[in-house]
């Protein structure tokens, strides 16, 4: 399925006409992210959209500081909205561990955080940016050091942002496998181009080779596709030449 990171139109409110233009577009699903569940008002207007359109949100982005303080109302929030899975997308740099032990421990973190997430019956995992894949001093991937430390966390890879951290992204698929059940689709422009977008670009328009790539993440088994930008100067545009470029592949 593929799906639209709601992120990607932030800056294109309101989210009622958003929600309208995706599903007119042809997208069946969106991903949520944490200013959208904020307080119960922003949940019901979210609720009441999704409803309207007729859209699914089956994943969404949790903060760890939301998922240790309240898992009961993030388990309630993902009741209300369809959430099926849920993905912990971000720590901060100045939070983020400098050797394999405390990246290792940051993912036995992010394990306890998941349990009662996972004990209601939903998937748990968390979403990579670049940072992951850079290498500390003494060599470590933090990704994997992460992945070490919570056995039980199912991963959301940014495969964009993978490319960004100088890793392979086909050889982090053959060796992560199952274990990635979800995927965000987005693409980097030519290197000089399309700086007012920060680099980024188009799915399909961009230097990923994601015909290959698709076709080894759904042979990995991966259910989830979720088109994303972190700043297109057109949302519309973005969301429609995607979507056209993916179902071609």
């Amino acid at each position: 399925m593929f799906s639209y990171q709601l992120y990607s139109s932030r800056n294109f409110p309101p989210l009622d006409a958003t929600l309208r233009m995706l599903a007119a577009a042809g997208y069946g699903a969106v991903e949520g992210y944490g200013a959208l569940y904020s307080d119960p008002a922003a949940v019901d207007m979210l609720a009441a959209g999704l409803a309207e359109t007729g859209l699914k949100m089956p994943t969404a982005h949790f903060g760890i500081e939301q998922l240790e303080s309240d898992p009961a109302g993030c388990v309630a929030i993902a009741r209300r909205l369809g959430i099926e899975r849920i993905y912990c997308p971000w720590i901060a740099p100045e939070a983020r561990p400098t050797e394999a032990k405390g990246w290792r421990d940051f993912g036995a973190r992010l394990d306890l955080a998941g349990a009662p997430i996972r004990a209601a019956g939903l998937g748990f995992g968390w979403h990579n940016h670049d940072f992951e894949f850079l290498p500390l001093a003494d060599g470590t991937i933090p990704m994997r050091a992460l992945m070490e430390g919570g056995a039980s966390l199912e991963w959301e890879m940014d495969l964009a942002w993978v490319v960004k951290g100088g890793a392979d992204p086909a050889a982090w698929i053959a060796d992560a496998g199952a274990r990635i059940t979800a995927v965000h689709v987005k693409d980097i422009a030519p290197k000089g181009e399309n700086a007012v977008e920060d680099g980024w670009a188009d799915v399909g328009s961009g230097t990923v080779n994601w015909r290959s790539l698709l076709a080894a993440l759904r042979g990995a088994g991966v259910g989830h596709f979720i088109l994303e930008h972190d700043n297109p100067s057109d949302h519309e545009r973005f969301a429609k030449r995607s979507l056209a470029s993916v179902k071609g592949y």
